[in-house]
């Protein structure tokens, strides 16, 4: 007796015998077309990487910063100076990470 899952080879093949694609394979062969992927070289990767780190460093740094004043506005019962700084700390973020992105693009144009 066959497993339930033995299913004729007409069903698992398409067209012409070849075995036919999933779901996930044809996303990605659609994505390929759209986008298709940028080569870099090597100088590129190592000028992405510094660019990564110099950034993750700008970020940290200001969280730092900008939390050692939450935490002092919180001692000192200042709720609104709390909420603007959290406010000004989100607004650094994406601000840098905004920088981050674009220098990035612009290495990776070449």
């Amino acid at each position: 007796m066959k497993p339930a899952w033995d299913f004729p080879r007409h069903v698992l093949k398409g067209e012409q015998g070849r075995k036919m694609k999933s779901a996930y394979e044809i996303a990605m062969e659609k994505l390929q077309q759209e986008s298709p992927d940028i080569k870099l070289n090597d100088d590129q990767r190592a000028e992405l990487a510094e660019l990564d780190n110099k950034y993750q460093a700008k970020i940290a740094e200001r969280e730092v910063f900008l939390e050692g004043k939450i935490a002092e506005a919180e001692l000192a019962g200042d709720f609104e100076a709390i909420e603007q700084l959290k406010k000004e700390l989100s607004s650094e973020r994406k601000t840098l990470q905004a920088e981050l992105e674009e220098k990035k693009d612009a290495v990776r144009e070449g």
